[in-house]
């Protein structure tokens, strides 16, 4: 619908090739680095401030020929469903009782090919505190050319930061916390998405800019959202123009009603 309306070959706003925005390429740089002497990084946020961009960056370094990139989600099974994650990942079958010295294997076989290698964390604040540790326990017989990052919610570190997990918490290299973006930073990503594709900077008006920016606070996956969303109404109505009104049209759906509203919502009714 918005390709055919506007006369372009791709839409703006998706999910396909999203760029890194300055905060994300600071840390994307930093863990670079590290990889190369070996290191344990933590990378927090709220959720939708882009840590899934900048995970998916990382991941991207796996089609280089000296790179290899382990990764996994699935934070929330035993630590024996971790590691046949972690084997899976390696292209590594072998049996439960020997996954881990298959696994420290294979890291020392990449590592003597002389490559790069990464293991990624993400929902790293579902894991389980035991289930983390065995995991430190784990990667600490890893070559030391080996960058773990854990991607997680502002939980996780709170959780390490207790006493009794000072064990993890000592052995970190590098944290980030990526904040949520300014009013500047947002302007900046939809005038992007929207040269990205070609279409005028005018396909927002600036009420609806505004708006957007306004009810995104700082959060770029609602920011995306919304502008896809709204340029969705406005294609509904024919228009090549979103204004105020396809943006409130969008704001006006429940799931983007806060807590509270909601709830003096059902009060009234």
């Amino acid at each position: 619908m918005i390709k055919s309306l506007f006369g372009i070959t791709k839409e703006p706003f998706s999910r396909a090739d999203l760029t890194l925005l300055s905060q994300q390429k600071k840390i994307f740089e930093i863990i670079k680095i590290h990889s190369q002497q070996g290191g344990f990084s933590v990378v927090i946020g709220n959720p939708g401030v882009g840590k899934t961009v900048l995970r998916e960056h990382i991941e991207g370094l796996a089609k280089e020929r000296d790179t290899i990139v382990i990764a996994f989600s699935r934070t929330m099974h035993t630590y024996i469903n971790i590691l046949k994650q972690l084997a899976e990942s390696f292209k590594i079958e072998a049996p439960v009782r020997s996954l881990e010295k298959e696994l420290i294997q294979a890291a020392y076989s990449h590592i003597r090919d002389r490559k790069v290698l990464y293991t990624l964390v993400d929902e790293a604040h579902l894991l389980d505190m035991q289930t983390l540790r065995k995991l430190r326990l784990l990667f600490d017989r890893f070559p030391k050319k080996h960058n773990l990052v854990l991607f997680g919610q502002r939980d996780l570190l709170y959780y390490l930061s207790m006493q009794v997990n000072q064990d993890i918490k000592s052995r970190i290299t590098y944290s980030e916390n990526i904040q949520p973006l300014n009013d500047g930073d947002l302007e900046s990503y939809i005038v992007k998405e929207l040269e990205s594709v070609r279409l005028g900077l005018n396909t927002f008006d600036s009420a609806a800019t505004e708006l957007i920016i306004r009810s995104a606070q700082g959060n770029l996956r609602l920011c995306r959202n919304l502008c896809y969303a709204s340029l969705i109404d406005a294609c509904r109505e024919n228009k090549r123009i979103v204004t105020i009104s396809h943006v409130n049209s969008v704001l006006v759906q429940p799931h983007w009603r806060s807590h509270d509203e909601l709830i003096k919502q059902q009060v009234a009714s």
